[in-house]
């Protein structure tokens, strides 16, 4: 009798809060299920089931992989556009719940993490800060969801040695040495992302009815094959387009490749959005690489656009808004400052201390 109950669970008052307690593969488990000034023992038996339900089709979610693999991803997946989601499942189950599958929440302190972030020195500083930031979020859940007290993550830094990526970008010699090399459809859309400053799965995904007389409409994107929405909130927006690259569009809609308002602007042979990767391989990288470029890519592009228009000395809340994202990324993360602008700058400096 007894041990039907507890395999059913049961609730008990403890200290002012309401404690559940059930048997997962044998075991006793417990969890505390809130106060007893806020919720009745109806409410806490609802909840105890609750729990009981999650723990049976997914383990025990008081240790760190069930816990992962149900509730927190199951959730934060609701949050993620699916490029995001794919990055960050694969993240979180190659280097934590490999590591920590059946580790219970509870058991984890602050500087086992820290050795266990110091380990992944060797790999680049974005990997690293990811999974400084995933410790953090799931430890955070964990509290919310009631399995720990306080944060074991909170005070995690990345460390030092992590690799940080040196960001390249082309002068403007080097971008016509590009636009020399390719062909008319892979110049248009290196000129999208130089000139006018879009993402690549926002110049594979543009459709011909999404672009006007001055502009793009940037409403969706194409990633992996899939045709989704922008990458954030500010990527939603029109993105002007120089003149001479609208002769371009124009020249380009010409050859009759399919220009209703649904077709998209580069079309594959069965009118579905072109592959980047594809026409990157194929097309793009072999004949950047023939003229000493082969370092280029679209993030090298973005960076350039991002670092050209900070030359010309524009407002960087409009190329924040013609990239499609806040002005702290704009300057922070894409605009690079070169040493011969810097340069000209102290030469100023030093001349007026001279005087």
């Amino acid at each position: 009798m007894r041990s039907r109950r507890h395999s059913t669970g049961y609730v008990r008052k403890q200290r002012g809060k309401w404690i559940g307690a059930w048997y997962v593969d044998g075991k006793r488990t417990s969890r505390s299920l809130g106060f007893v000034k806020d919720l009745t023992k109806g409410d806490a038996k609802e909840k105890l089931a609750e729990l009981i339900r999650e723990a049976r089709q997914g383990g025990d979610i008081t240790l760190f992989g069930p816990f992962v693999e149900g509730p927190y991803l199951d959730f934060y997946s609701r949050k993620w556009k699916a490029s995001t989601a794919g990055n960050n499942k694969q993240r979180v189950r190659t280097h934590l719940v490999a590591a920590y599958r059946d580790r219970p929440l509870a058991s984890f302190k602050r500087d086992e993490l820290q050795d266990f972030l110091d380990r992944k020195r060797g790999m680049s500083f974005s990997v690293v800060d990811h999974l400084r930031w995933d410790l953090k979020q799931i430890f955070d859940m964990a509290i919310a969801e009631g399995h720990i007290r306080l944060n074991p993550a909170l005070l995690l830094f990345t460390p030092r040695e992590a690799k940080r990526p040196f960001r390249r970008v082309m002068t403007i010699q080097e971008v016509a040495a590009v636009c020399s090399a390719l062909g008319m459809r892979e110049r248009l859309i290196t000129k999208l992302a130089i000139v006018a400053g879009m993402r690549p799965g926002e110049i594979f995904g543009l459709k011909w009815g999404r672009v006007a007389e001055t502009f793009a409409e940037v409403r969706q994107r194409v990633y992996r094959g899939l045709v989704d929405t922008p990458k954030t909130h500010h990527s939603e927006r029109d993105a002007a387009l120089a003149s001479g690259v609208m002769v371009e569009l124009e020249q380009w809609r010409s050859l009759g490749l399919g220009a209703s308002a649904e077709a998209f602007v580069f079309p594959s042979e069965r009118g579905t959005a072109l592959s980047k990767d594809n026409v990157w391989r194929r097309n793009m990288e072999p004949k950047l690489t023939a003229v000493g470029l082969g370092w280029c890519n679209f993030q090298v592009m973005r960076r350039t656009h991002a670092t050209l228009m900070r030359q010309l000395k524009a407002d960087p809340k409009l190329v924040a808004d013609q990239l499609g994202h806040s002005v702290d990324v704009s300057l922070n993360v894409y605009a690079q400052s070169p040493v011969a602008g810097r340069l000209a700058l102290v030469n100023e400096l030093e001349g007026l201390l001279i005087q």
